[in-house]
């Protein structure tokens, strides 16, 4: 781990934590798990030759969760040492800007955005980025924390004292409410669906002493914490 510590939110500690997304017990493996399941809102491709665009890719993670629904998956990210990871992992990486993709219009059948809109100041940007890669009846898939107090202290406060290595790897003023996420979806032709999601806790608490074996993560009643979104975009 570095020495010198980080501002909040700076895209370098993922440099740092270059050699954690695929170890087991790693800080990032809350990433693994989200992945997984946001790879089950995933449809089995429709069509020979259809891609499915990662942003916000990181090490590939999602990777072994899609590899048998038919895609052609695209992985965009601003890390270079987690683009590396991703093409091991059968990823085709593309270093790019998430705000500004260098794809033509409705190029894209799946678009994930997984962990990413809560990083990036500009989120509605983003939003409007993938939606306009998206071509009519592709999906949109993603999942971010609320910009509520409870995710301040249970995603930054709790986790950041539960898992130093983690700490500062928010900026919780970056956090996303639900409500006009899918507003913003609305708005460029994706009826977004959001439920809330967590760790199912029994497995939550023997992960943390143990660190072994991945923790499921299902559906719960609110959406104040970490949240899921599934939509499909429009005919034009």
């Amino acid at each position: 781990m570095p020495s010198v510590r980080r501002a909040r939110n700076d895209p370098g500690q993922y440099d740092d934590l270059a050699g954690e997304w695929w170890r087991p017990g790693s800080p990032l493996s809350m990433l693994y798990w989200l992945a997984r399941a946001r790879a089950r809102l995933i449809p089995p491709a429709e069509r020979p030759g259809a891609v499915l665009v990662d942003l916000g890719c990181g090490g590939g993670l999602l990777a072994p969760h899609v590899a048998d629904k038919g895609y052609r998956h695209i992985g965009v990210d601003l890390i270079v040492s987690g683009l590396e990871q991703s093409r091991e992992h059968g990823i085709a990486p593309v270093r790019a800007d998430v705000r500004r993709l260098p794809f033509a219009d409705g190029i894209a059948d799946v678009v994930s955005a997984g962990e990413l809109l809560e990083h990036v100041p500009d989120w509605l940007g983003v939003v409007a980025e993938a939606c306009r890669i998206l071509r009519p009846g592709g999906w949109l898939v993603l999942d971010t924390l609320a910009d509520t107090l409870l995710a301040r202290v249970v995603a930054v406060r709790l986790a950041e004292a539960v898992m130093p290595a983690v700490r500062g790897i928010h900026d919780p003023a970056l956090f996303v409410d639900p409500r006009r996420l899918r507003e913003a979806c609305a708005r460029h032709g994706v009826n977004l669906d959001v439920r809330g999601v967590r760790p199912t806790l029994p497995a939550l608490v023997r992960w943390l002493v143990t660190r072994r074996n991945a923790v499921p993560i299902v559906p719960t009643f609110s959406t104040a914490i970490l949240y899921q979104g599934r939509g499909r975009k429009g005919s034009q």
